[in-house]
């Protein structure tokens, strides 16, 4: 029995808010935690999410969209959302996981707003850094 912390971080589309927190956790934490992440509609990968993570040294490339129902049978420990959307549709989890809502911009709704490509990926990077410092605070609260 795997003795590591099981999160599941949920967003509306899985495309750039929770792909970038599994990401997060699985690249800094993973001698404790293993994360997972999903939708509650599918998506693609937000391709400026990919880049940003990359630019911070965090591959993605092989990451794509999923909905709660194709995941592994696993009973978590947290389940994380990051927008009030996902808070407000997230299935029902049996089990003892811990519900845990943090908000997030939207960064692909604020780079519709941009002037610049240059302009767009300055919102990714903000919010890719929020959620950094969120994945390094769980290890500090959930532990």
């Amino acid at each position: 029995m795997s003795c590591m912390t099981r999160i599941l971080f949920l967003c509306t589309g899985n495309s750039c808010r929770s792909q970038m927190a599994e990401a997060w956790t699985n690249h800094l934490l993973s001698s404790d935690f293993q994360a997972w992440s999903a939708g509650v509609r599918k998506s693609t990968v937000d391709s400026r999410a990919a880049e940003v993570m990359a630019e911070a040294g965090v591959d993605m490339s092989l990451h794509h969209s999923k909905l709660v129902e194709e995941l592994p049978e696993i009973e978590f420990d947290y389940v994380i959302t990051l927008c009030d959307h996902a808070r407000e549709s997230c299935p029902f989890f049996t089990g003892r996981a811990k519900k845990i809502h943090k908000s997030f911009d939207d960064p692909p709704t604020l780079a519709e707003q941009t002037a610049s490509p240059q302009e767009a990926l300055d919102h990714y990077r903000r919010v890719r850094d929020e959620i950094k410092e969120f994945v390094l605070s769980l290890a500090k609260t959930t532990n």
